[in-house]
């Protein structure tokens, strides 16, 4: 199996990356489901869901969720997840139930640890080496019911990549990329070593590295749980070589009995992190899936509604969030689907790469966000183009949550204007005309991709 595939290239990364052990006077205060979050805009709640996966009747639990007790729109994560924003700080228990009774919670003690993104088109088109759908559930319910699971940050990330090489870039800390003959590749944060299981083991692989992460950040005494106080939340803050954590994890699966080899880290043939393009998604059986992308990331109720209900009379009854802040629906027929993708579009959602929002990402920024410095998602819509070239993010501080990986034009907010960036080379300074901004931020977006 070494050999057979390129060596991977790893994604641009504009953003300083924290190397080495973690030193933290706190735990992690990542928000949950059960665990609501402060915000300027009231309580905020973090839904995960494992690969985006959602029946139509979860999905519509949520915009009843969001109507009932938040602001009445549902906010799309850079994880697939979705969250909950203006909700009453004394709404808890209220959502809690509702969540549990719709399946969104079959572990209290393990729901801010359900962090798994997985290829959005995987079984649904004609690419891909095989399908990691059956990885995923098999990995989110060994993730329940590992008592040791239950201490990793919120932070912690598992990807499950089909072959195609989308969620493999995505810097996850524990990725499975399916490979030829019934194997998977397992790889750990950014090491250069990778491990081969066999494909029936894949997820059990992926726990069992999770696991050892929390031996080896306790033995180095910055301890990975999200609760107690500070630690290494991630893998790339482990200390020492990670390589050398790799053959850890080598010897461990070893001892579980599951044939691994070490091996040189390979990529997915084909391209790699091309997310589901908006649009029709043609599949294998005459049938078709549907993406469509939500702008900035926020759909309101009425077009998370339009979505369901195409789910549940047109589809195969289920939605797919991506980790591009959109929705892929499968099972559709080629006329369905093109009929309600116009419905879609005029709704206001992104459904093809002409539109101008195509591309445009941001964080919160006030009034929902105190830290902010800027009214972002405002301001992106004043510098709103053409759509194409490089996506572009923009942040209301230097903390930039919720960024995009890869090439991207960072557009950050401070206190005497905009700074617009490149592959960490600064580009503008201090931008504050918003005439300026757009031609500025239009610019970087599409010279760089022709150079």
């Amino acid at each position: 199996m070494v050999g057979m595939l390129a060596a991977m290239p790893m994604p641009s990364a504009p953003l300083p990356r924290r190397e080495g052990s973690a030193q933290r006077d706190r735990g992690d205060a990542c928000p949950g489901s059960l665990r609501l979050h402060a915000a300027d805009d009231g309580a905020l709640a973090r839904i995960r869901i494992p690969a985006g996966v959602l029946t139509a009747r979860q999905a519509q639990l949520l915009a009843d969720a969001a109507e009932r007790l938040g602001d009445g729109s549902l906010h799309l994560t850079s994880r697939g997840n979705v969250q909950l924003r203006g909700l009453d700080a004394g709404c808890g228990q209220q959502l809690a139930d509702a969540l549990a009774g719709a399946g969104l919670l079959p572990s209290p003690r393990h729901e801010r640890v359900r962090n798994i993104v997985a290829s959005p088109l995987s079984g649904l088109d004609l690419r891909g080496t095989a399908d990691v759908q059956p990885w995923v559930r098999r990995l989110d319910g060994l993730l329940c019911a590992s008592e040791a699971a239950a201490a990793l940050s919120g932070r912690f990330l598992f990807a499950l990549d089909d072959g195609r090489g989308d969620v493999a870039a995505l810097g996850a800390d524990v990725t499975l990329v399916a490979a030829p003959d019934s194997r998977a590749l397992l790889w750990i944060g950014a090491a250069g070593e990778a491990i081969g299981v066999p494909a029936e083991d894949a997820a059990r692989s992926a726990l069992l590295t999770a696991e050892v992460f929390l031996t080896a950040a306790r033995d180095a005494g910055a301890d990975g749980s999200g609760g107690g106080g500070g630690g290494a939340w991630r893998v790339r803050e482990l200390p020492g070589d990670p390589d050398v954590f790799v053959r850890d994890v080598l010897r461990h699966l070893a001892g579980r009995d599951i044939r691994a080899g070490l091996m040189r880290r390979t990529e997915p043939p084909g391209p790699v992190a091309l997310p589901p393009a908006p649009g029709i998604v043609a599949g294998p059986d005459g049938r078709v899936a549907l993406s469509a992308m939500a702008p900035l990331g926020r759909l309101t109720a009425a077009q998370w509604r339009l979505l369901t209900d195409t789910a549940l009379h047109d589809g195969s009854g289920g939605l797919r969030l991506t980790p591009w802040r959109g929705v892929v629906l499968p099972g559709l027929t080629p006329g369905s689907a093109a009929e309600r993708l116009a419905e879609l579009s005029a709704a206001g959602l992104i459904t093809g790469p002409e539109s101008p929002w195509h591309g445009v990402g941001a964080c919160i920024g006030q009034p929902g966000c105190a830290k902010s410095l800027a009214d972002v998602r405002a301001d992106a819509a004043q510098a709103l183009g053409t759509g194409g070239g490089l996506p572009v993010y923009w942040s209301g501080c230097e903390r930039r949550c919720g960024h995009p990986h890869g090439d991207w034009v960072d557009v950050v907010a401070t206190t005497d204007g905009y700074d617009i960036s490149l592959r960490g080379e600064r580009l503008h300074t201090a931008v504050t005309v918003p005439s300026e901004f757009a031609a500025a931020v239009a610019a970087a977006r599409t010279t760089t991709v022709t150079q």
